[in-house]
């Protein structure tokens, strides 16, 4: 049988260490891995902004496979391929933000993030399906407990829902700890929410803990940026943001502000409705901490 000979590059495309890596190896892959180095052969800007279960899905294979390929090129899992692609594809400064310039003063700076934030939170207001938040306010208005789960970028996110929904009268805890979430999430019942915050929506840590919440019956809920991802298979309600720095980087800069004005969009619909029951734990909340001020 004649073997495949790997497609060559465009015209006027030089290959990366990571295109050499997938060419040294390219005749000892399986047939859907050798669909996946095609996949990237043809456009490896293209992974800089794929889940990945959206490289899955165009490789015609499973994630499974997508993480056996990334190891037989050497690294640890898809986000160690991925994030070695881009930092080969774009430019030092646009992994700190897309826009910016190196000779850029304050004055710049600021109104490139500023702008930066002001397009995602428009985006993702656009994206939002709000059949899907009304979902998740009512989940959280019937519910027994919430626990919010976040590592990394979006641990704080995770932290202030805690911080918003107590101030409503809602029992909330954030979980910041994989094992703690593993922990807490094996012990969750019909009547609790989980609520996962992922920016990629493939952290492994918060998978496993919604899938762990889902097996127990509780209501789960992921807030991720928008496109298919690991973490939708074991969420009942799906809330999306939408930045184009997920082009660029791994990192959330803008996308973390969305996040925050999601759960402030909960936080508010819930006090409203609990009506005289929130406004008392709020008032409540509010004398109490008065004697932490001068």
């Amino acid at each position: 049988m004649e073997k495949k000979v790997l497609p060559l590059l465009k015209p006027g495309k030089t290959l990366t260490s990571s295109s050499l890596r997938i060419q040294s190896v390219y005749t000892h892959l399986g047939v859907a891995e050798k669909r996946i180095a095609d996949q990237l052969r043809k456009d490896p800007t293209e992974i800089v902004h794929l889940s990945i279960t959206e490289l899955a899905e165009r490789s015609h294979a499973s994630e499974a496979t997508v993480v056996r390929f990334a190891r037989k090129l050497g690294f640890k899992g898809y986000q160690d391929l991925k994030i070695t692609f881009a930092q080969e594809i774009i430019s030092p400064l646009q992994s700190i933000h897309e826009e910016v310039q190196e000779d850029d003063k304050i004055p710049e700076v600021l109104n490139k993030i500023f702008q930066s934030i002001i397009q995602t939170l428009y985006h993702t207001r656009d994206v939002l399906d709000l059949k899907q938040v009304e979902k998740a306010a009512d989940a959280i208005l019937r519910s027994k407990k919430i626990v919010v789960f976040g590592l990394g970028n979006s641990a704080p996110v995770a932290m202030d829902a805690q911080h918003k929904f107590l101030r409503a009268g809602v029992e909330c805890s954030a979980y910041c700890d994989n094992h703690m979430q593993v922990i807490v999430a094996s012990h969750l019942c019909p009547e609790d929410v989980a609520i996962g915050i992922s920016h990629s929506g493939s952290s492994k840590d918060i998978v496993e803990a919604l899938q762990l919440a889902k097996e127990c019956g509780a209501t789960t809920i992921c807030i991720s940026n928008y496109g298919k991802s690991p973490a939708l298979k074991y969420s009942d309600i799906q809330l999306f943001t939408a930045s184009q720095e997920t082009k660029y980087r791994i990192l959330a800069l803008a996308s973390r502000v969305a996040q925050l004005a999601i759960i402030d969009t909960l936080y508010v619909y819930v006090a409203l409705r609990k009506k005289d029951e929130g406004y008392d734990a709020i008032k409540r909340i509010e004398r109490a901490l008065q004697c932490k001020k001068y």
